[in-house]
């Protein structure tokens, strides 16, 4: 079987598996949100922070909640940190400098998992477990949350209230991301990935000598990692490595749980709206640009030229042979276009236009499917600048889902999208003006730029993937792009939660003969170009400079 065929044929298989999940992951998720009962073990928990789930939450409200969970996160995960080498299960590796701490501590709790550190020479069990995973879980959690919170947003009219943001927390983990993730696990596990609690342990090489390994909760932490979109990985190869990774079949699973919850959560926006084409739209509009950019990056990994190239059968430079360019193409799109950052492949030995590729699927905003819940919210905000263009065009007020379109509402998703790109190209700027960030590039020229712009570009993005050719842990670095990680998690949330409070505050307004049906493919097609044009365009002189001119040079 010829390499391209296995790749359609894995590509079909995914389609396949995310098909029959759709509806039943879907509605289920809509449950969870709307249903008023809450599990015995929800109601210790409310009982143990001290939140009455019944009290409904105007926007401030949600958001001080949101501030406050994710500050205490940060608090206690940069803590538990530095004081590592005083804990049980350290494997002996010492606390984790305050840089780096403050790094690692703002990642994950962004959802993002950027990573300047080996894992498996840096963190001990109770960090990797107690600390590490726990926020995959959390942070996965919230942004689901505020997602729903914008849903409310235009399900609700005549009222600002958005629901509780600890009731969501609660059951988003509970009812949604621990489920899945044990049974996702014990799959992992099947296939050949680790699970133990094991110590340093040295293993012989065929060549002579011996290397040091740890094990760890490997397959636990992996299946959260991917299902909530977060990315970090337990060891420095990330999900290169046998250990999270064992096979084909494990590649295709993992790909799989980065993409099901946030392509399901359309089908939870239709059945919260009451309206399920809605939600296809919104699909159709996502599955459109996911599939577009794993044709083109699988084109051009497997037809770049050169004798290397022919011999390998294509551009296998920095991909494993258990995946091959296929399964290593599908996983790059997935996970960049994913607020997730897994990596099964080494970003920067793409080609020159596989490289930009991956960036600019952050670019967009990672909104085809998106992260957890960040997709869905990215999604609907990209979708009301789609609805005010084409209100712009024909010459009435702009309506969206039975709600106004107006001033107001569309400073909110103005700012909400000019957040990450003032962010990224602003600090990139500045990284390369300056003479000691230039100096942990490895690379000269436009690749060289492209390292620096793909790091902003992941840390702004909350992706945490990394062209990996860049010496990340460095002070200016592991400053600057944690704080690129927590203003681009934080500030769209300020912009997402005032618009749906705004939203929630109208009456719905009566549909006419001149309402925009943004159910149809018409619309689907309207909103994929102003996705394109609208945050594509503003990244064109920078990419121009990096990956685009290092093509054109190839």
């Amino acid at each position: 079987m010829s390499p391209v065929l296995a790749g359609v044929l894995q590509l079909l298989a995914l389609l396949v598996a995310l098909g029959l999940s759709y509806r039943p992951l879907g509605d289920h998720m809509a449950r969870v949100y709307s249903s008023e009962k809450h599990l015995r073990v929800e109601k210790w928990i409310y009982k143990g922070i001290g939140a009455d789930p019944s009290v409904e939450m105007r926007w401030p409200a949600y958001l001080r909640g949101v501030l406050a969970f994710s500050a205490a996160g940060l608090l206690f995960l940069y803590l538990l940190q530095r004081v590592q080498g005083s804990l049980p299960g350290s494997l002996g590796f010492v606390s984790i400098d305050p840089d780096q701490a403050f790094n690692t501590a703002a990642s994950f709790v962004a959802n993002t998992n950027w990573q300047s550190y080996y894992g498996e020479q840096a963190m001990g069990h109770v960090v990797q477990t107690g600390g590490l995973a726990v926020q995959n879980f959390l942070s996965a959690a919230v942004g689901i949350a505020v997602a729903v919170a914008l849903v409310r947003g235009f399900a609700r009219s005549r009222t600002g209230e958005l629901g509780n943001f600890w009731a969501d927390l609660v059951r988003g983990t509970i009812r949604i991301l621990l489920p899945i993730s044990v049974i996702g696990a014990l799959v992992l596990v099947a296939c050949g990935a680790i699970q133990n609690f094991a110590g340093i342990h040295e293993v012989g090489q065929f060549t002579g000598g011996a290397q040091q390994w740890n094990g760890g909760a490997v397959a636990s932490q992996e299946v959260i990692k991917e299902l909530g979109t977060n990315g970090g990985g337990y060891f420095n190869a990330n999900s290169a490595h046998p250990f999270e990774n064992p096979n084909g079949l494990s590649n295709l699973f993992e790909i799989y749980l980065i993409l099901v919850i946030p392509f399901a959560l359309t089908r939870t926006f239709g059945r919260m709206v009451g309206s399920l084409k809605q939600g296809y739209a919104i699909l159709g509009t996502m599955a459109t640009i996911w599939v577009g950019f794993t044709a083109l990056m699988m084109w051009t990994e497997f037809a770049h030229h050169g004798p290397a190239f022919d011999l390998a059968g294509g551009a296998m430079e920095g991909k494993e042979t258990r995946f091959g360019i296929a399964g290593s193409s599908i996983f790059a799109v997935a996970t960049t276009l994913t607020s997730t950052g897994a990596v099964n492949s080494f970003h920067s030995s793409y080609t020159g236009f596989g490289g930009g590729i991956t960036m600019l699927g952050m670019q967009l905003g990672e909104i085809a499917p998106g992260g957890v819940g960040s997709g869905l919210y990215g999604m609907l905000i990209m979708a009301i600048i789609a609805v005010f263009i084409a209100g712009l065009m024909v010459g009435r007020t702009p309506e969206y889902l039975g709600k106004k379109i107006g001033t107001r509402e569309i400073k909110f998703a103005a700012c909400y999208i000019l957040v990450t790109p003032a962010l990224v190209l602003g600090f990139t700027a500045v990284a390369m003006a300056l003479d000691t960030p230039s100096h942990s590039m490895t690379n000269s020229g436009a690749h060289g730029f492209s390292e620096i712009l793909y790091a902003y570009t992941s840390g702004a993005n909350n992706n945490g993937s990394a062209f990996a050719g860049l010496n990340a842990d460095t002070q200016w670095f592991n400053t600057t792009i944690g704080i690129a990680m927590l203003l681009g998690r934080f500030l769209p949330m300020v912009f997402v939660l005032a618009l749906a409070g705004s939203l929630a505050e109208q009456k719905p307004v009566p549909e006419t003969a001149g309402t925009l049906r943004t159910e149809k493919p018409l619309f689907t097609g309207l909103l994929v170009g102003t996705i394109l044009i609208v945050t594509g365009l503003t990244y064109f002189p920078a990419l121009a400079l990096g990956p685009l001119a290092e093509g054109l040079a190839a």
